[in-house]
């Protein structure tokens, strides 16, 4: 590829670390590409970034962040795309592709408050604001008497807000705070245990055309084999599932001591109820662990169960 390679992201300060990320990962891997303008990073506006007041489901769900970067792909304005792969739909567009997958970050959530407090210890009825359906079902889920309110905006906006008193607190992922260098006094980190992670969580990913080979050669060598893995099943999870962006799912697999593992969670959307489906197996066989599971919670669930 001897054009600037160009690579396309949303703006806000968040994405632009994951896209720095992304530059280094390819500069240390193909030397070449650390030449003065050899990579060229641009910015996509989405609807997901531009429309902030009102709930994702109601725009359509998380396939908000990366259409207009998946169009400017398909269209060939840009050679790549870096997306957090929790954003990314079940399903991707025809004629794309997932390239390579970074190391995993830590996908745990956090809970902030003004003080460092746990979620049984919130005050009664306090005030949580958080767009997530899954954060949403499973904090219900152990605290019915909670208020849960709508709560966009990127990383600082949020933060912004929760000094500010228009909540009691709210949850971020640790990754995006890793990431930005930002570490609240009021943060307590939760296990899986306690607040089973999105799929695609804490994970970069990096799309490009399916037909794109000079592309695709350079992705291979960044991509992050165990990460790689662990995504592919809780994505077939996803698909087994096939949830809308009113589903609250949550899927998390690691893999350790030569085994892949995944927790799979689907609620509620008011947390009254939670069904839990657990796999472990070869790292060949996530794809299959994924739908297994995803398959043995549907018939659990039953027809109705997200109504």
């Amino acid at each position: 590829m001897t054009a600037k390679l160009r690579i396309g992201t949303r703006g806000s300060p968040l994405a632009r670390v994951q896209t720095a990320l992304v530059c280094r990962a390819l500069q240390e891997a193909h030397p070449e590409l650390a030449s003065p303008g050899a990579l060229k990073v641009v910015a996509i506006r989405t609807t997901g970034d531009r429309v902030v007041d009102r709930p994702l489901a109601e725009l359509g769900g998380k396939g908000l962040f990366c259409k207009e970067i998946e169009a400017a792909l398909l269209a060939g304005r840009i050679d790549l795309a870096v997306h957090s792969m929790k954003d990314l739909p079940t399903w991707l567009p025809k004629g794309l592709v997932i390239g390579a997958v970074l190391a995993r970050e830590d996908p745990r959530d956090v809970l902030i408050a003004r003080a460092p407090t746990t979620i049984a210890d919130l005050p009664e009825a306090a005030v949580i604001g958080t767009a997530s359906v899954r954060r949403r079902a499973q904090l219900l889920a152990r605290r019915p008497d909670l208020r849960v309110v709508n709560f966009r905006g990127n990383v600082e906006t949020r933060l912004r807000k929760l000094a500010a008193g228009e909540v009691d607190a709210t949850l971020l992922a640790l990754a995006g705070l890793t990431r930005l260098g930002i570490a609240p006094a009021g943060a307590v980190i939760l296990g899986p245990e306690v607040m089973l992670p999105a799929v695609g969580q804490g994970a970069i990913g990096v799309e490009c055309r399916t037909d794109d080979e000079g592309a695709r050669a350079l992705l291979a060598a960044i991509d992050d084999p165990a990460s790689s893995a662990c995504l592919r099943a809780e994505r077939a999870l996803l698909a087994a599932l096939d949830g809308s962006c009113h589903t609250p799912i949550a899927g998390y697999a690691e893999f350790a001591g030569g085994r892949l593992t995944l927790r799979a969670l689907i609620a509620r959307p008011d947390g009254s109820e939670s069904l839990c489906a657990a796999r472990s197996g070869a790292i060949a066989d996530g794809e299959a662990l994924g739908c297994d599971a995803g398959r043995e919670l549907k018939a659990r669930a039953g027809p109705g169960f997200f109504d």
